[in-house]
This record gives C-alpha cells, structure tokens and sequence, in this order.
C-alpha cells in the first residue's frame, strides 16, 4: 500500500482563512490542502498551545470554517498520522452535486458566525 500524499498545497506560512476560502473558491473536486500540521487540540487551546495567541486565533478560524465546509458536505477532512502528537490535517475538495450549485460568495453569506475562543 502506497502512503504516500500526493498533489496538495503545504500550509508554510501557517494558512490564514482567507488563503484557504481563496483555495476553496478555485479547488477542483479532489484537490487537496494541508491546513495545519502539529496537534490541532493542543495548539488551538490557550492553555496549552505553544504558539502566540494571533497565530493560535489564526489557526482556529481556520480550522472553524474548514469544519463548517465539511458539514454543508463540500470538503472532506482528513489527518494523517506523521509521529507522536504530530498530525498533517487535510481539506479534499468534494465534488458539487447538481442541487448544490452556490459559489463560494453564497456558501460564505450563509455561513455561522465563526467564534474563537479566548
């Protein structure tokens, strides 16, 4: 079996949300992002994220509109295990079905507010 990840983006610079909403907008079904690499849990809570708090608010806005992608079934998220407490987690675009034919303008004007937390 072949493990090896093929044709994404790696995220370095750490991917801001506008960088991925301007990846989501133009991905084809079956592209690929990385988002994040590291331990997502642990880097998103202030208690015990190692990164400046900009850059944890960053990653969790992030991480917030890429589950909201995977809930209105436009992406699917993956993580790869690399080592202990280290992950590579992946955005797959999703093909769009017939009856889901808003752009990324209309999949964000319905969007929740995003809420990150102190």
């Amino acid at each position: 079996m072949d493990s090896t990840i093929t044709g994404f983006r790696s995220a370095e610079p750490p991917l801001t949300e506008t960088m991925f909403c301007a990846w989501f907008g133009s991905a084809m079904p079956g592209d690929r992002i990385v988002y994040h690499r590291g331990f997502l849990a642990v880097d998103g809570s202030p208690l015990t994220s190692t990164v400046p708090d900009a850059e944890r608010r960053a990653l969790l806005r992030v991480a917030e509109r890429a589950l909201q992608l995977a809930e209105d079934g436009l992406v699917h998220l993956v993580q790869r295990r690399m080592g202990e407490s280290d992950f590579t987690y992946l955005a797959i675009a999703r093909p769009c079905a017939r009856s889901r034919t808003g752009t990324l303008a209309s999949v964000l004007a319905a969007a929740k507010p995003t809420s990150v937390a102190a």
